[in-house]
């Protein structure tokens, strides 16, 4: 008797924020990897072919998101969980950078209060939104679904730089935010996880119009002496989300080269 065909196995899916470009694409490319779908989320009106283009065309879909606006947050996720039929990870990697480089005296109230909008006030509400969703649909899960926050700050959260005052003030608060939500929900068996990028090769990173970090690299700051690149940043998300570091929470992960150790003179 003719058996009738397997039902496709069910991914896992994954919310990458900032995912048109940089770390996020980084990420959603490692995330497609170890087979999750990808729902890329950012600023853009539309896609850019090129991102799209990097995951299988049944696993990925494009939804636009300005994370500073918090009356969309839920919107946009239950827009990806009906799409896709679940959801599993968030990807916090959305964020600007503080341009143009501005002494901390000098620093406007506009400026700062842009980072806090997005950098922090967004992502804060947004991995709110997320975990109720979660918590909503706690009881239709199978025990084994691992389900996971994964926020994305900085080497700046804990180094001082007086030049970007605002971007060090809401990665270095984002890294508490990776605490709190990782205590509130371990309970419920989402693991949250904070991811902290050093001087890695993206876009933004050369922008800054600064010669430092080629000086750190080249001065032995950075122990491995190189910039790091986008992939290897994703391989750090997608192995966390993906459920092999199963007995860990709240815990900064540096990607730096070893730039955060402190060295002797």
């Amino acid at each position: 008797m003719k058996q009738p065909p397997a039902a496709p196995a069910v991914r896992p899916v994954a919310v990458v924020t900032g995912g048109h470009q940089g770390l996020g694409f980084g990420a959603a490319i490692e995330l497609a990897k170890e087979g999750f779908d990808i729902a890329v989320v950012d600023l853009h009106a539309e896609a850019d072919p090129e991102v799209l283009a990097a995951v299988p065309a049944d696993r990925v879909r494009y939804y636009q998101l300005d994370i500073a606006d918090l009356s969309r947050h839920r919107l946009v996720l239950e827009a990806v969980r009906g799409d896709f039929g679940r959801l599993d990870c968030l990807v916090n990697n959305a964020g600007i950078a503080a341009r143009p480089l501005t002494d901390i005296l000098e620093l406007s109230p506009e400026a700062f209060d842009r980072s806090v909008d997005i950098n922090l006030r967004g992502t804060f509400f947004l991995t709110q939104a997320f975990a109720n969703l979660l918590l909503a649909d706690e009881g239709q899960l199978a025990d084994d679904v691992y389900r996971s926050i994964v926020i994305v700050s900085s080497i700046a959260a804990e180094l001082v730089s007086v030049d970007r005052a605002q971007y060090n003030v809401t990665k270095s608060a984002l890294s508490m935010v990776a605490k709190l939500f990782a205590v509130r929900l371990a309970k419920h068996g989402i693991h949250v996880h904070e991811v902290r990028p050093g001087l890695i090769a993206t876009a933004m990173t050369a922008s800054s119009g600064s010669s430092l970090p080629d000086e750190w690299i080249s001065g032995g700051r950075v122990p491995i002496p190189r910039w790091g690149q986008k992939e290897e940043v994703g391989q750090a998300i997608a192995t966390v989300a993906s459920g092999r570091l199963p007995y860990m929470t709240g815990q900064p992960i540096w990607v730096a080269g070893g730039m955060n150790m402190m060295q002797a003179p």
